[in-house]
């Protein structure tokens, strides 16, 4: 059951440039859907499933979470706007936030807004109680943020990090010296597979004894947290090559079962590789993972500056200028790979 109009109906046959399918309006999950299913419905193009989950977090909770008869909104695709002004934003202001480069489309001097999780901040920012003037400093080693720049304060905020399980290691060093914003965004790690694969995710048991593939240094509590246990108690094999390119030329070596990255870090390699059509994420993230502004808890006004963090993007939340903003970025990454 698909609840739409006639105008915007009547409107899809007008503007043909525009998906074929209805947008803004609201659908109701049937038995065997999936969001790659439903964009493929809506928009004509599975890799646009990333627009409906973001549309629908409150809905969702989680990626299992769509059952037959749950309402999900399909939203259209955005109109790529300029970013909103940044008054505040000035060199030489007393609070400064540190980012890097080619992270994009989350972070990145050439993207537009410079990022989608940039222009999330700056909105925030601008949005805070008792808004101040704040500047934005970019080192390219991303190696050198937490520690030492962060840690001791040379600069009071960064972004975008991940946050570790800190219930589960409250020893890990990013849970021990700093604090984190509420979430900037939630952000689904994939499993990539060959078209030809048979292998299905539908649940975490079918995961025990395949082997994945991640790069080295990157995150893998997901893999080991405390309903899964597949890394301590050896139920996966996790190969780590030096880089993501690595990992899919071992997919495609047949030396791996399936790359696990985040969507648009999957996404990008696929088609820079060439691999359109012969490397698919499976429907069903592996897990999620949101990213944040930290600050050190030893910085003497690590609570006020936290607070215009989070009451800004609360704010932007409900202002619904933060929907905008992701959406828009969302466009622009599927556009770019096509």
């Amino acid at each position: 059951m698909r609840v739409a109009s006639g105008i915007a109906a009547f409107m899809c046959l007008l503007w043909p440039g525009a998906v074929l399918a209805l947008c803004d309006v609201t659908y109701k999950v049937q038995p065997g859907d999936t969001l790659f299913s439903i964009a493929e419905q809506h928009y004509e193009d599975r890799e646009k499933w990333t627009l409906i989950y973001y549309s629908n977090q409150d809905a969702l909770g989680g990626i299992d979470s769509l059952a037959p008869g749950l309402d999900v909104y399909i939203p259209c695709p955005a109109d790529h706007a300029e970013p909103d002004a940044t008054p505040l934003r000035q060199a030489g202001a007393g609070m400064v936030l540190l980012t890097g480069g080619n992270y994009a489309p989350f972070v990145d001097k050439s993207w537009p807004g410079e990022g989608m999780v940039t222009e999330l901040v700056n909105a925030a920012l601008e949005l805070s109680p008792s808004p101040v003037p704040y500047e934005v400093v970019w080192e390219g080693d991303w190696g050198q943020h937490l520690f030492p720049l962060l840690d001791d304060k040379t600069y009071d905020m960064g972004f975008p990090w991940l946050k570790p399980d800190c219930t589960e290691l409250p020893e890990n060093e990013l849970c021990a010296r700093f604090h984190f914003s509420e979430p900037l965004m939630d952000l689904p790690i994939m499993l990539f597979k060959r078209e030809d694969s048979a292998l299905v995710y539908d649940s975490d048991a079918d995961i025990p004894g395949r082997t994945l593939c991640r790069p080295a240094g990157y995150f893998t509590h997901d893999l080991d947290r405390a309903d899964r246990r597949w890394l301590s108690e050896g139920k996966i094999t996790l190969v780590q090559p030096d880089s993501p390119e690595a990992c899919f030329e071992a997919l495609m070596q047949g030396e791996v079962d399936a790359v696990t990255v985040n969507v648009f870090l999957g996404a990008t390699k696929i088609v820079t590789m060439g691999l359109r059509g012969r490397v698919v994420p499976i429907d069903r993230p592996l897990s999620r993972e949101n990213l944040y502004v930290v600050i050190s808890k030893t910085h003497w006004r690590g609570t006020t500056h936290l607070y215009r963090i989070n009451a800004g993007l609360e704010a932007l939340r409900e202002s619904g200028r933060y929907q905008e903003i992701v959406n828009k970025h969302l466009e622009i990454f599927w556009d770019r790979l096509k």
